[in-house]
């Protein structure tokens, strides 16, 4: 074991907490369970114990005693029951880049054998079908066969000036794929040349980091760079905030990208989509990657505010204050009741506003929070953005 899966600079942030305690109080994970240990406050501690019992100097000078194999474990249960939502590194008054911090950590652990069974799950889906979720990922494009009257190509051409990266979720999970479905009705009405990468279409590498495999990742993001490069695309376009922030951190600059509500505000405000009125009151919830992770609030806000008849009320947490759905992080895989406890909280603040809907601009968002209002039976509806944009399509 050792500290290379670290920087200098990470290790030091670590020396910077002032174990103020803000970190536990915005952390939806502590508010979902509480239980402290799942705080960030908590877990650099035990980092910092950990980082200093590694070399033999720190080790004398502090008088550290050695994690046993036990104790590492059930540190490393605390460090995977975490959405990666980045609240913390938000509010962090020393300015920690706690978010980058927790993907070293889970390295770290993946690296010292100590980790969850799934993420063994998790590397074999990646590995053997280049998704998630280990299905064949020749059906990423099946989803099309539910459109009316789909074109013969199916979204699928050999060039096109657009590529839509459809991501996982979306390509698999049926409560999801009506937000790809959607998305193709809406360019198709403004006239975009869009192409789908169908099976070429690899996961981005995002499940990657939240499992601790950045080490798998070059394969996928040199493999998705040339399935786009030979589209001859010039744009990508991402309704998944994870994918759109894997692309804008990870991947090189070779095309332009948006995530959808940036290009779909786009041709709203150039006259390319007419929408026409809907009578709605809606709250809309900012998803952790689109947000705090990239640092996109108002796109969906004035896309939302260009649709006639809409009204948008906010929730009492919203843009960089948002509470996260619970989706984030791999947490489903790791402790489903927990990503349960953290979506009531969200559905709660988001019905509190007299809206008959949340939006949001990510379907792993909707998938959550949809599972737990049906679940519930609660009469609130979950849609994602562009679902909302396809019922003001100008008939």
């Amino acid at each position: 074991m050792s500290n290379r899966n670290y920087s200098v600079t990470e290790i030091l942030q670590v020396q910077a907490c002032t174990h103020c305690l803000g970190c536990a109080a915005v952390c939806p994970a502590v508010c979902g369970s509480l239980d402290g240990k799942l705080s960030a406050d908590y877990r650099l501690k035990t980092l910092d114990r950990l980082l200093k019992t590694r070399t033999g100097f720190w080790g004398k000078l502090f008088g550290k005693k050695e994690l046993t194999e036990d104790e590492l474990r059930a540190f490393s249960e605390t460090v995977f029951r975490c959405t990666l939502c980045g609240s913390c590194r938000q509010m962090c008054p020393s300015g920690i880049d706690l978010t980058q911090l927790w993907h070293a950590l889970r390295r770290d652990l993946v690296a010292s054998d100590a980790y969850p069974e799934k993420i063994d799950m998790i590397r074999e889906n990646l590995d053997s079908s280049h998704n998630v979720f280990g299905e064949d990922n020749e059906e990423r494009a099946d989803w099309v066969e539910d459109i009316p009257d789909a074109p013969d190509h199916n979204y699928i051409k050999d060039r096109a000036e657009v590529v839509y990266f459809t991501g996982c979720v979306s390509s698999f999970f049926p409560l999801a794929q009506q937000i790809p479905t959607a998305l193709v009705d809406i360019l198709d009405a403004a006239r975009i040349d869009v192409t789908l990468l169908g099976e070429d279409e690899w996961c981005c590498g995002f499940p990657m980091l939240a499992a601790g495999l950045r080490d798998r990742l070059d394969d996928h993001i040199a493999h998705n760079i040339e399935a786009v490069r030979a589209k001859e695309s010039r744009h990508v376009v991402f309704a998944c905030p994870s994918c759109y922030q894997m692309w804008r951190e990870h991947y090189p600059r070779d095309f332009e990208i948006y995530h959808v509500t940036q290009y779909l505000e786009q041709l709203v405000s150039k006259g390319q989509l007419q929408l026409e009125a809907v009578d709605l009151p809606v709250t809309y919830h900012d998803p952790c990657d689109l947000g705090r992770g990239s640092r996109e609030y108002e796109a969906p806000r004035r896309l939302i505010s260009a649709i006639p008849g809409v009204r948008l009320v906010e929730m009492v947490h919203n843009r960089e204050n948002c509470l996260c759905c619970g989706g984030g992080g791999n947490l489903e895989m790791f402790d489903s009741d927990l990503s349960g406890e953290i979506a009531k909280a969200k559905i709660d603040e988001a019905m509190a506003t007299g809206a008959k809907a949340v939006v949001t601009a990510c379907q792993q968002c909707v998938r959550v929070m949809t599972t737990y209002v049906r679940r519930n039976n609660i009469e609130f509806d979950v849609m994602d953005i562009v679902q909302l944009v396809q019922k003001a399509l100008s008939s």
